[in-house]
């Protein structure tokens, strides 16, 4: 794997700034709401100083017709030496439509914090060509903006990845879990979402413990990143600890299916009106494991996936593609508290992790910042 850079820690009142890579929802009017509130979050229970850059609210509609904008607000929130860090307002489905705009020389030349997930996960994947090791953490709109208060699970690990230069250490299963969906309307802002006890970790597979760097994402986008000029290469993965989860869309176990896209801004670079697929798990898996991928890597870690639908049956179609691929001996651990559920903790790409079967322990040995 390449030696990424990692970024210089933040420090309270440092200025961060927010970034609309994909979709626009932070600007939009119905939404709006919900970025002044997670903005106020990040700077009372932080300590950090948030700016737009001059597109983060330009709104859906501007966004999805101007992917050049939303490249510029990432390559000047990179170049500016004032910003220390950059958090991504949400997810979405055309990050990818950045990439003929971004310069990779300026990301590696201004190592810095960059945060988010979901459709993020293309900007990671640009972050990682440019040698840059970022963080697999919370968006603006869906974390920090939380309904009444953000989860303090949440907090803990943010602060911890970001602010602190000792290794990260243990990271025990979220205490509660939710990806209820209550729509983002102002009259929901005080309704407390039902978050529920949570159970540990699960082991699917392997014995023992490994050791390895972390890479991955969300399995969809990570996906369809395949082939493209920012796909990690094969050799990278070598001896890797993979992280991956499932988004909102809750691909099936198996099968994948077809569907025709109604979103005038399109749907992971495709048009409104065209098909699109959703993949199902298990191919997915094994489209890696023909590129030779989960052949090479120590272990893999997944997490709960959305509502907990297909709980049982991801866990299924993981060992079914593993053993596809002569792997039914790597370490496999299961129900992790990242991604689309709520609350979570922050992988940072490139960070030495640990996977600890006979104790069921997830560990990220260094630290995420210098």
């Amino acid at each position: 794997m390449l030696s990424l850079i990692k970024p210089p820690r933040l420090r309270p009142g440092d200025k961060v700034a927010t970034v609309s890579l994909s979709a626009g929802t932070a600007g939009d009017a119905a939404t709006n709401w919900r970025y002044w509130q997670g903005k106020e979050r990040i700077e009372q229970r932080l300590g950090l100083e948030v700016v737009e850059m001059p597109h983060t609210l330009a709104g859906s509609e501007y966004l999805a017709a101007n992917p050049q904008a939303r490249a510029d607000d990432m390559m000047t929130a990179f170049s500016d030496p004032t910003i220390k860090g950059i958090f991504s307002c949400i997810g979405g489905s055309d990050a990818i439509k950045v990439l003929p705009y971004i310069d990779l020389a300026v990301i590696r030349s201004n190592p810095k914090v960059f945060m988010g997930y979901s459709d993020t996960t293309t900007n990671h994947l640009m972050c990682y060509k440019a040698g840059l090791s970022s963080i697999y953490g919370p968006a603006l709109l869906s974390d920090f903006a939380e309904n009444v208060a953000m989860p303090e699970y949440t907090l803990h690990w943010v602060k911890r990845t970001l602010f602190d230069t000792e290794p990260i250490g243990e990271i025990p299963a979220a205490p509660t879990w939710c990806s209820q969906r209550l729509d983002w309307v102002t009259e929901n802002k005080d309704t407390a979402r039902n978050f529920q006890p949570n159970t540990g970790y699960e082991v699917i597979q392997g014995i023992g413990s490994v050791q390895g760097r972390l890479i991955g994402g969300c399995l969809e986008v990570f996906f369809d990143n395949l082939d493209t000029e920012i796909q990690p290469p094969i050799s990278d993965f070598q001896d890797a600890i993979l992280f991956f989860e499932t988004s909102e869309m809750q691909p099936p176990p198996t099968e994948s299916y077809q569907f025709t896209i109604t979103s005038p801004a399109g749907w992971f670079g495709l048009a409104q009106g065209t098909k699109a697929t959703i993949w199902g798990i298990l191919p997915m898996l094994q489209t890696l494991a023909d590129k030779g991928i989960l052949q090479k890597v120590a272990g893999l870690v997944f997490a709960k996936p959305v509502d907990q639908k297909y709980y049982y049956e991801y866990q299924d179609a993981i060992q079914e593609a593993l053993a596809w691929c002569g792997r039914k001996d790597m370490p496999v651990l299961y129900n992790i508290s990242f991604g689309h559920c709520e609350p979570k903790f922050c992988l940072p790409y490139g960070g030495l992790a640990e996977v600890n079967c006979a104790n069921r322990t997830f560990s990220i040995l260094e630290s995420a910042v210098i």
